[in-house]
Parts: structure tokens; sequence; C-alpha cells
């Protein structure tokens, strides 16, 4: 049987999936009681995780829907060059960077192509294929299993891999980013690596589109407190911008 979190975190999918959920058909699904349902939906609900409505729930719309790394391709494209290339100019000759998997960060890569003598890691299978037309940049790939979704690698041998370095900057990918959860992604394991990543490295760089504020997904990867800069275009909310000034973190934002 599913513990109480397992459940809970089964009930949002269901519901990002489906739309939405009913008491009774949940009930039935997990074979408990409606009571214990009612009671899950009412703290998902209080989390913003889904919405409740009358005999059930229905999907949040803060609740960002996962997308292929081929989709995520399509979306907002000439923006997350943009970004890529601000990025690409905060790295400097000589640095041991990683990059972070993902349609933005993979963007990045294009405009490293005249620094010399980097050495790049990454989670990326898609980042490293580009990484590989770079005459002087050393390419490093996180071990583990590919996640063929977002064509990243994940696992306890990524994360050990990762804890045996010391990289300058990480250049991080956006799922979601909310004032209140900061950081997320839509896959645990990930968001485990990508915590290995920050803290192998000195400075966390976050690169995201304005689409994603005030959005999150299910697993945290950081506060917003542990950003040191973040690039991301005019779209942004005045909320967003005030609240970077009080952390003190470093806004860039990029005009198309």
């Amino acid at each position: 049987m599913l513990s109480t979190i397992e459940r809970r975190q089964e009930i949002v999918m269901l519901t990002e999936k489906l739309g939405k959920v009913s008491v009774k058909e949940l009930a039935e699904k997990f074979e408990i009681s409606t009571v214990s349902i009612r009671h899950d939906l009412n703290e998902l609900n209080n989390l913003g995780l889904v919405v409740r409505s009358r005999g059930g729930a229905v999907a949040s719309n803060r609740l960002t829907k996962e997308l292929s790394i081929k989709e995520k391709h399509k979306s907002n494209h000439a923006i997350k060059q943009l970004i890529g290339k601000a990025a690409a100019n905060l790295i400097n000759d000589g640095e041991s960077i990683i990059i972070d998997s993902g349609s933005t960060t993979e963007e990045v890569a294009p405009y490293l192509s005249t620094k010399k003598d980097l050495t790049v890691m990454t989670n990326g299978l898609n980042i490293a294929n580009e990484l590989s037309n770079i005459p002087e940049c050393e390419v490093l790939v996180a071990g583990g299993s590919l996640r063929k979704k977002s064509l990243s690698f994940y696992g306890a041998d990524a994360i050990k891999q990762l804890g045996n370095y010391n990289f300058s900057k990480v250049i991080l990918g956006v799922d979601g980013i909310d004032a209140k959860c900061g950081i997320t992604t839509h896959f645990e394991p990930e968001a485990n690596v990508n915590q290995a990543m920050c803290n192998s490295a000195q400075t966390v760089i976050a690169v995201t589109d304005s689409s994603k504020f005030n959005k999150y997904s299910l697993y945290s990867i950081l506060p917003l407190e542990k950003i040191d800069i973040i690039i991301t275009d005019k779209g942004i909310p005045q909320e967003y911008i005030d609240i970077f000034e009080s952390l003190d973190i470093e806004l860039q934002i990029v005009d198309a």
C-alpha cells in the first residue's frame, strides 16, 4: 500500500493528466475511505497542487505540465536563444561549469564556441551533443539512467559523480519558479541531481523564460534565495523583480 505522501503525489499526477478527479473514483482506485480522500484533496488544495471542487478536484492552473524536449523547443525559442547567449556571456575562458538538461540550457552551448579551455559537465544528452562541436571544450557527462522524455541522466551514479567535482558555475533550467516553492521540476530524481549540481558549484545561474513564473512543479530544487543570478525576459512579473532585488539576486532581462 502506498504511503500518504506517495498517494498524494499520485493524486496530483492523475489530476494533471485527466483534468479532474472525483472522490469516489479515487477512493476506489486507492482502496481507502472517501473521508481519507477528502482529507488528501483538502491538503493538496491548501498547497495549491489541485483545486478543490464539488465531489472531487480539478487541476491547478499554476501547476506546470511537463512537455517533452521536442515540445519545449517549440516554445518561446527566440527568447530562449537570447537567454542562452546572455548566460554564455557570463562564462569566462578556463572555467569549469555545469549545464543542466533542458531546452533553454541547450541554447547556451552554441554561444560557448568562442570560449577557450572550458570544462563542461552536463546531464543532458542533447547538450553533450552540442558541446561536442566545440574544439576547446572538454565535455563530461553525468552518469546514470537516461530519461528519454527530457534526454537527461539521473540517479545515484550521477549524484555521486557530481560530489567529486568543484565547479565555478551551474546553469540551471527551470520547470516552474514560484515565490513560495522556489525552483521546481517534475521528476524527483532530476530534482536530486539538480540539488547536487548546485552543491558542487560556487555560483547558481537560473535561466528561464517569463512563462515559468508563478508556476510550480511537484518537486523542489532550491529556494529563491539560493540563486545568485537569474536571466529571463521582459515578461517577468514586477513582484519577482522586487523579490530578487530584496534578496540581492542579480537579474538580467533580455528583450526580444
